[in-house]
């Protein structure tokens, strides 16, 4: 009786150990999780206004459209004004010259890199360590701008990819809603996670499995089935490749780049599938009243209240399926036009910024009865490039803006000069109270 009690206490003592050692563990990792519905960054609740910095890869590189001082004075600024995540496109796909496809690109042929632009991955990681910042790495895209399914599919030997702005939308639509029906390109698009997941920092020298400046690997940029047939088969995608991810990276949180809803065929229940996926981590949403046509570009202010409710309508219906699965939900994806549909840094932003304060009000409300919206990264920064006084589209030796190739440069670009900066500042001094 004695033995069975005393090895019953040094089994209590043992697993008790074990217990207060995984805990202490998961407090001090350095790599930012999720824990009970919420993100986590350290021992606290992480809440955060965030911005899309696609091109920063390549403004880290040296080689063509690389500026380290550039890239140096926007991580400053972004820093000063409480801005510590950035959702970054690891790099375009195929060859240059191609109507609105951002240059330079980094895949040229599969599995065939430009260096400079992974040297500039490297070289950004770098700087925002050492700024305290967070990487949203983004690994493909659904869209023509950075190649994405497109490229993948003529790489397969679908023929040459098409382009919207040359081919019109609709052959656009029916040529990539191919991708997740073929397998030599989702094989293609695997061997590029595998090449990228594996990377070591030649900087740092610390493998980007190990390095807890990323916050999460996403699969893309507004994935996509693009068309009711290809539900279910887009689901077995995107499963396949979240656990493609976790099996190379289990420190890092993974997530879809997914639009909401309104990037799954108006399909809720799609949502609800891929994000149930114990493999995905959080869930994301966008939100794009312009493009959505909750706002018309000739009456930006009078639908501004209309936009908001739909926007919150939009944020609710999502909250309510991410508190099933006890996940946090990210909006990482949202923009408002500058007024009067405007380009340049010198136009105001009176409607975008009531927009964008309305929106940041959202994040990290305890008042919500069901779910988390734990973050936002606004599209896009555009810090201090200057646009083109000559042209409206982006063309090689610009400045990135924020807008990609196929859209008006400065259009949703937020710059340093705008009065959209301490609206920005303000929010994230509010979420400081919060955490």
């Amino acid at each position: 009786m004695f033995k069975q009690a005393f090895y019953l206490l040094v089994l209590l003592v043992f697993v008790s150990a074990c217990t207060s050692r995984r805990n202490i563990t998961n407090n001090s990792s350095p790599f930012i999780r999720v824990e009970n519905g919420q993100l986590m960054k350290g021992d606290a609740p992480y809440y955060y206004v965030g911005t899309n910095f696609w091109y920063g890869a390549i403004l880290g590189s040296e080689g063509q459209g690389g500026d380290r001082e550039r890239l140096a004075q926007e991580l400053d600024f972004l820093k000063s004004i409480g801005v510590d995540n950035l959702r970054i496109l690891v790099g375009s796909d195929g060859s240059r010259g191609i109507t609105a496809k951002v240059e330079p690109t980094l895949q040229t042929a599969p599995g065939v890199y430009n260096d400079t632009i992974l040297a500039g991955l490297d070289y950004l990681l770098m700087q925002m360590a050492e700024r305290d910042m967070n990487a949203v790495l983004y690994l493909n895209n659904s869209w023509e701008w950075s190649g994405g399914y497109g490229q993948y599919l003529e790489w397969a030997g679908y023929g040459k990819a098409v382009v919207p702005a040359v081919d019109g939308w609709p052959a656009y639509m029916d040529y990539v809603k191919q991708f997740v029906q073929s397998d030599t390109a989702k094989a293609l698009f695997a061997n590029y996670v595998d090449d990228i997941v594996t990377r070591e920092n030649r900087y740092t020298g610390i493998k980007y499995v190990d390095d807890p400046t990323i916050m999460s690997w996403q699969i893309g940029n507004e994935p996509r089935a693009f068309s009711d047939d290809n539900k279910e088969a887009f689901a077995k995608w995107m499963a396949s490749v979240s656990a493609q991810i976790k099996s190379l990276d289990p420190n890092h949180l993974v997530s879809t780049g997914s639009e909401g809803k309104h990037g799954c065929e108006q399909d809720i229940a799609l949502f609800e599938t891929i994000h149930a996926d114990p493999n995905i981590d959080y869930m994301n949403i966008h939100i794009w009243p312009y493009n959505w046509q909750w706002a018309d570009k000739d009456s930006l202010p009078q639908h501004l209240e209309r936009a908001k409710l739909n926007a919150k309508n939009y944020i609710d219906e999502h909250l309510l399926v991410a508190a099933k699965y006890d996940k946090p939900v990210v909006l990482e994806e949202f923009g408002f036009p500058r007024d009067g549909f405007q380009f340049s840094r010198e136009s105001s932003t009176d409607t975008r910024d009531a927009f964008y304060a309305y929106i940041f009000e959202q994040i990290g409300d305890m008042e919500r009865e069901n779910g988390t919206l734990a973050g936002c990264n606004f599209w896009a920064w555009g810090g201090f490039a200057q646009p083109s006084a000559e042209h409206v589209y982006w063309m090689v030796g610009d400045d990135y803006t924020g807008d990609p190739a196929q859209e008006e440069q400065g259009l949703n670009s937020v710059f340093s000069t705008d009065t959209t900066i301490p609206i920005i500042k303000k929010a994230n001094n509010r979420l400081q109270t919060v955490q």
